[in-house]
């Protein structure tokens, strides 16, 4: 799929560890063509670092950051794409429960520069305004104007996690649908709790999850489907 003149396009995938059909989720990524793949529940135990190369080269991307320092969270990009700096590391964890990322870049594409990251909240609902506030705390730390977090924020607009984001950058689906709404369970969806959010200055063009991609597709690469948003950054 061809990419416009200064268009960004950012992707957002559960893989669930890619404990599904592999080959569909790779030919959904493909199809979507997007210059930076923000993976959630990516591999992380046996052959940990195989799995994950294996599968950026299967979809044409590279691996920019994450991984198992970022418990699964991982950002691929694509040729156009060049990476500033490249971070993942974990939050202190609640005691008995696995921390989770962010995984994240300052990256530029096209001539446009911005902080990107992937996440994903924990199971405990209470934790979850605190980890969004982390995140966006460090976001904003790495002192870069744009900014864009993706990831399967187990929650939906109106949680205090998921308006905590919202309060502070736009959710890219109800700017500028462009694509199907939820996101989950893989067979009749009826939850969104996968997004994209982006910082004030950065267009959205359409966000949402692919409409041409079958059904039988998605409900086999993994247990979610991916949002895909299109995005013009500012240049300079």
């Amino acid at each position: 799929m061809a990419v416009a003149n200064g268009e960004i396009r950012v992707m957002s995938y559960n893989v669930r560890s890619l404990r599904d059909d592999r080959d569909a989720l790779v030919r959904i990524v493909r199809h979507a063509a997007p210059d930076l793949l923000c993976i959630q529940e990516g591999p992380r135990f046996v052959r940990r670092r195989q799995a994950v190369a294996r599968l950026a080269r299967d979809c044409g991307l590279v691996v920019i950051a994450g991984g198992g320092t970022a418990s699964g969270l991982l950002v691929l990009g694509g040729l156009r794409v060049t990476v500033r700096r490249a971070y993942d590391e974990l939050p202190p964890a609640t005691p008995g429960r696995r921390a989770l990322g962010p995984a994240g870049a300052v990256v530029t594409v096209g001539g446009a520069e911005f902080a990107l990251a992937s996440a994903q909240f924990g199971p405990d609902a209470a934790e979850r305004p605190a980890q969004a506030d982390e995140l966006l705390r460090r976001l904003s730390g790495l002192r870069v104007e744009h900014r864009v977090l993706a990831g399967d924020f187990r929650e939906s607009a109106g949680r205090p996690g998921w308006d905590r984001l919202a309060g502070e950058l736009r959710d890219g689906y109800p700017t500028a649908p462009g694509g199907s709404e939820f996101t989950a369970p893989r067979r009749d969806p009826g939850r969104r709790p996968d997004a994209v959010f982006v910082s004030e200055h950065v267009e959205v063009l359409g966000c949402g999850v692919p409409d041409d991609v079958t059904d039988a597709d998605y409900a086999a690469a993994s247990d979610h489907r991916p949002v895909l948003a299109t995005l013009r950054i500012p240049v300079g």
